[in-house]
């Protein structure tokens, strides 16, 4: 205990330094609040609780953070660990002070099916109150560096969970906010639980190194300083060691060995002012020479998370590749702090304005991704994708820059662009030439989107874009859309089943509605409408309980009439791949649950299984007058001879057809070639397959099922 009172002493000391002191009584009195709520637990190392929530308030001291936080820093653990409530804390030291409290404790009380489940949801949580609040993720942070800091005292097993949770959430979230020192932290402190004895052997390499190199760094900090001088450039010049994780990854992204990676040690130049800071880049190129494709400036363009800075990498003394960074000061402020920087350094510079405004933009984007992520998994899924941002900087054609992350593709572009860009984009032009638009961006590329008014997202596109963005908006366009057609089916199939029991939808009053929605827990007969699309609710039941009338023997049931497929139900009337059915083939549908209606042919041999379950089974018929493209599959054997595929091709598209997929096998004189070929009715496939014969070479010509 006297551990705990000598260092929250010396913590009050230091928030006196800053504070005022109604500020810091109010934190003694947290203090004491927290210490009585946890009086009795101690810490897996023997020390009293309170000692953790000391050291969270101190960290976040470090940063000169509000009152407020400070006291939410010193409470963060009550809510969950004791049985102290929100409203307690609200009526003795505030409404926000409770409120970020609460966004930092986890969701206990909430029993989950797996331990993924609880994890995305508590991420969930805590994301949402840090959207309405970043001092909440400010304290999570410094939550998890403390309890990182003092990891040696759990099982093995729970350090590499707690490590590789710290990995791929916490310390990525800290580089977002541009909290760089944590990052580091976090990084170097996960990788040494991860991979103990890797982090063993490279710590002893880089101590050894460190006193191989004393004296080239040295020789090189000096020179570099003595050139700035001469130069009149007034500059702090530092040398700086790359922190464990870096080296490592290094290593593993390029299968280097240790003795490999030169670029251990670099040079951090911090100047006045921007102008002089492409002077000292001058300067130093002038010294050693620059490596070509190694220089990057990111004051004209900065980071995602503010951050500034110009790198490059030189040709120092005996070979060695220096890695020098130059800056302003309030560059460095920012890329040491982040976000953190606006409580640090207390100023209206337009550069933390601009930090603000991008990790605001950031958090909306966060609150969107929730609403339109359909669990948590898929929810943690897009976080974790977006929180590993590249750097590939690309040009609208206006000249305006956009972010992007590495692999990004011109999908990805048109949605950062505009949701309506990216949901109506049917071609791109990158440079001025036309490309596919899953190809992926490159620095520097100039990007424009072609639209049509007609176009809408393909579900293809989930198999390649990377952002966040696209990803949600994509998918929730297809729900909508799916939803919307499965309701039309839905009434149409609803409609269908009351005639079989000689009723019609309008007598069918909102009484006998209200009571079929109170009883199903539907909010909307839309719903309703859409569940019996997907499969969800059999339409055959709903129109009985519509009319309350018991279940009805089938021999008292009229036989429907079929089901007419237009051809333009969209997603919810789906072609099985197993028999590819195709107007004129006789057809019968099967419902299935969160696919809708799935056609089949007569003769499919995969629809043998379902037929102990007639509900679930509707006669369907085509309308006559459809008329979209259809995939039919096609087998041929031919001679192996030069020049007959191009006579197949050309057969095909002399018959008006286009071939989607082509695949052959078999050596010899005979190949086996299988057409996917896209058709309009039985009558179209049998001119393509008439067409065919006539070529010599074709031996044998069959439609392809199953």
């Amino acid at each position: 205990m006297l551990k705990a009172m000598s260092e929250a002493e010396v913590l009050f000391q230091e928030l006196s330094s800053y504070l005022k002191p109604e500020d810091v009584i109010q934190l003694e009195s947290a203090y004491h609040f927290s210490k009585a709520a946890h009086h009795g637990q101690f810490r897996k190392s023997g020390d009293p609780f309170i000692v953790h929530p000391v050291q969270v308030t101190k960290i976040l001291a470090d940063w000169h953070l509000d009152p407020q936080a400070l006291t939410a820093a010193m409470l963060h653990d009550v809510m969950e660990d004791t049985t102290v409530t929100k409203t307690d804390i609200s009526s003795i030291f505030g409404k926000p002070v409770a409120e970020l409290v609460d966004g930092v404790s986890k969701l206990d009380q909430i029993e989950f099916q797996t331990k993924e489940e609880a994890q995305a949801e508590n991420f969930r949580k805590m994301l949402l109150a840090m959207a309405r609040d970043v001092r909440v993720i400010l304290i999570k942070l410094a939550d998890r560096l403390h309890n990182m800091r003092t990891l040696d005292v759990l099982l093995p097993e729970k350090r590499r969970r707690i490590a590789r949770e710290t990995m791929d959430i916490y310390a990525p979230i800290a580089n977002r906010l541009g909290l760089n020192r944590i990052y580091q932290e976090l990084q170097d402190l996960s990788f040494r639980h991860l991979y103990p004895v890797r982090y063993r052997v490279l710590s002893k390499a880089v101590k050894t190194a460190r006193g191989h190199r004393r004296e080239v760094v040295g020789k090189i900090l000096g020179a570099v300083k003595q050139r700035l001088r001469d130069a009149g450039i007034e500059a702090q010049v530092t040398g700086r060691e790359k922190h464990l994780f870096s080296i490592y990854r290094k290593m593993s992204e390029k299968h280097l060995t240790f003795s490999e990676v030169q670029d251990i040690y670099g040079f951090r130049i911090i100047v006045n002012d921007v102008p002089a800071c492409y002077w000292a880049l001058g300067t130093l190129h002038g010294l050693y020479k620059p490596i070509p494709g190694k220089f990057k400036d990111y004051i004209a363009i900065p980071k995602s998370n503010g951050y500034q800075s110009l790198h490059t990498t030189l040709f120092g003394p005996y070979g060695t590749p220096i890695e020098v960074q130059v800056r302003t000061l309030d560059m460095h402020k920012i890329a040491e702090a982040g976000v953190a920087a606006h409580w640090l350094y207390k100023t209206a510079d337009t550069d933390f304005r601009d930090l603000h405004k991008k990790t605001h933009q950031w958090l909306q984007s966060l609150l969107e991704m929730l609403s339109q992520s359909g669990d948590s998994a898929e929810f943690l899924e897009h976080l974790k994708v977006d929180l590993f941002p590249g750097e590939v900087y690309v040009f609208t054609p206006k000249g305006k820059i956009l972010a992007l992350p590495k692999g990004a593709t011109a999908v990805d572009f048109a949605y950062a662009v505009h949701t309506d860009i990216g949901n109506r984009c049917v071609a791109a032009k990158i440079n001025y030439e036309l490309v596919p638009l899953r190809t992926e961006l490159k620095n520097g590329d100039r990007v424009e989107i072609i639209t049509a008014s007609h176009a809408k997202p393909n579900p293809a596109w989930l198999n390649y874009v990377v952002t966040t963005k696209a990803r949600s908006q994509i998918r929730h366009f297809l729900k909508t859309m799916q939803y919307e057609e499965s309701a039309s089916l839905g009434e149409r199939l609803l409609t269908q089943a009351l005639a079989v029991l000689k009723a019609k939808p309008d007598d069918i009053d909102e009484t006998q509605w209200d009571k079929m929605l109170k009883d199903s827990g539907a909010k909307s007969r839309q719903e309703i409408f859409a569940d019996i699309g997907l499969g969800k609710r059999l339409s055959v039941v709903v129109a009985r309980k519509l009319l309350a009338l018991e279940k009805s023997s089938a021999a008292e049931l009229k036989a429907p009439g079929p089901v007419t497929i237009l051809g333009t139900e969209g997603m919810a009337v789906q072609f099985a791949k197993c028999c590819r059915p195709i107007p004129g083939d006789p057809i019968i549908g099967f419902i299935k649950k969160d696919q809708g209606l799935v056609i089949h042919t007569h003769d499919c041999p995969a629809i043998r299984k379902s037929k102990g379950d007639p509900d679930k089974w509707l006669d369907v018929s085509w309308d006559p007058n459809i008329s979209r493209p259809f995939e039919v599959c096609i087998k041929l054997v031919a001679a192996n001879q030069r020049g007959v595929l191009a006579k197949l091709a050309a057969e095909i598209a002399n018959a008006g057809s286009n071939i989607e997929n082509i695949s052959m096998d078999g050596e010899g004189a005979y190949t086996t070639v299988h057409f996917t070929l896209q058709v309009s009715n039985r009558l179209h496939l049998a001119q393509v397959m008439r067409n065919l014969r006539r070529i010599p070479e074709v031996v044998r010509i069959t439609r392809a099922k199953g």
